[in-house]
């Protein structure tokens, strides 16, 4: 049949029928639900009558449906294109919680909310990690946040201060970050309190550990006093800078200096309380190699420069945090994902010595404070970041093959989990 024959038929009225069944044949063989269940982390129950939103996926972010839970927490979705990927939302007590849908998703399974409350024990810090840089007339800081809530019963911390930080005098935000437990990351803009340079954030601490990322600058004028002001106690805090740039403490033995083989100097101090003497002092100038900056931040400096140009034309996030595309979709905020896999990477290699020397010596903890000075068992340390690790394996094999993420990407973050795993799995061992 040529050309003009095909279209004589479906010219034809007679077919018309015909046409009408194929074409609605082929909406329905695209036309399908997404069922779930939502469950209540905090009592243990079912979850009724919350707004349930399916998002698609395919060009951005566009509500789809929406529905409520029924008295056993139940709900299903019409979704028009299932070769589409999607995310479920539901909102609980005006905080969101997510479920990705790859195409083809028939079920959700569980999807677990949380009580939410304004103020919550079980609230204290991972790390606080500071990279700094300078070209000589300004300085240039990328720092990261990460909080973990271990609050029992698990409850969502939700309020107008949820995370407060301080930046240094004269420094000027340049973007910010944020990302929950499930790796969904958002443009999370801290709102400035009274006192200067003090902001918080308006965004929810569930149960598990949340991430906060700020960049920020400052004049510089070849030297540099910085006091830290930490609001949450913190497992590790960490300067990693360029060797080119000196740094002292203002306490003599506080920081525990390692060095990885790109060049790139990392100050560490452990167990840091608020009011601590974290207070440190650099001179000079100079900027982290590109291959090191290239292998933390899993990119290019244009990919990091967009992500810098995207957050701050990014709106404010209100109560409950919006979301950008999710994990486990392709999306813009892969390499923010991935800066924060490989930086931890590298962390934990150049800190390797810094962990060997504590346990064998612990002679850190004797010039800190005694309230500083406990260790937490270097056999729990071990196991969290092997379990961690593992996570992140598991997520980055799952990416590869769902071709979320590029070979080189993948290369990149792959050899440094390898390493590290391997690393971590002999501390464990010893």
């Amino acid at each position: 049949m040529n050309a003009d024959q095909f279209m004589s038929l479906l010219l034809n009225p007679k077919n018309t029928f015909l046409i009408l069944f194929l074409a609605l044949a082929t909406w329905a063989s695209n036309a399908s639900t997404i069922t779930g269940t939502v469950k209540n982390g905090t009592t243990l129950k079912p979850s009724a009558g919350d707004v349930v939103i399916l998002l698609k996926l395919a060009g951005g972010m566009e509500e789809e449906t929406r529905t409520r839970s029924d008295s056993k927490g139940r709900f299903t979705l019409n979704v028009q294109d299932s070769s589409t990927p999607h995310v479920v939302r539901v909102n609980h007590e005006n905080v969101n919680y997510h479920a990705v849908a790859p195409p083809g998703t028939e079920s959700v399974g569980e999807v677990e909310v949380y009580e939410a409350a304004a103020k919550l024990p079980g609230i204290a810090g991972t790390a606080d990690v500071m990279r700094i840089q300078s070209d000589g007339s300004t300085l240039r800081v990328a720092e990261i946040f990460a909080l973990r809530n271990t609050s029992t019963p698990p409850r969502t911390l939700m309020s107008e201060k949820t995370f407060e930080i301080y930046l240094p005098e004269g420094a000027q935000m340049d973007s910010s970050m944020a990302a929950g437990p499930g790796g969904m990351a958002v443009n999370s803009a801290p709102v400035p309190l009274a006192d200067s340079g003090h902001y918080a954030f308006v965004f929810p601490l569930r149960p598990g550990e949340t991430q906060f990322r700020v960049e920020y600058h400052m004049p510089y004028s070849g030297s540099a006093n910085f006091t830290p002001h930490l609001t949450v106690p913190m497992d590790m805090m960490a300067i990693e800078l360029p060797k080119s740039i000196q740094f002292s403490a203002a306490q003599p033995g506080y920081y525990n200096t390692a060095m990885d083989d790109k060049g790139v100097v990392v100050q560490a101090a452990k167990n840091v309380m608020p009011g601590s003497a974290t207070a440190f002092r650099i001179a000079g100038s100079g900027a982290i190699p590109q291959d090191a900056l290239k292998s933390l931040d899993g990119g290019s400096d244009e990919a990091s420069g967009n992500e810098s140009a995207s957050a701050a034309a990014a709106p404010a996030s209100r109560p409950g945090g919006g979301m950008a595309v999710p994990e486990g979709t392709p999306d813009p905020m892969q390499n923010y994902r991935l800066w924060i896999i490989l930086g931890a990477c590298a962390l934990f290699l150049a800190l390797g010595t810094f962990w060997i020397t504590g346990r064998q010596g612990e002679t850190i903890s004797a010039s800190m404070p005694a309230a500083v000075a406990t260790v937490p068992a270097s056999g729990n340390r071990s196991s969290a970041l092997l379990e961690a690790l593992k996570e992140e394996l598991f997520q980055l094999e799952s990416d590869r093959l769902q071709q979320k993420i590029s070979p080189e990407e993948y290369a990149k973050a792959k050899s440094a989990l390898d390493t590290t795993l391997a690393r971590a799995m002999q501390r464990g061992k010893s």
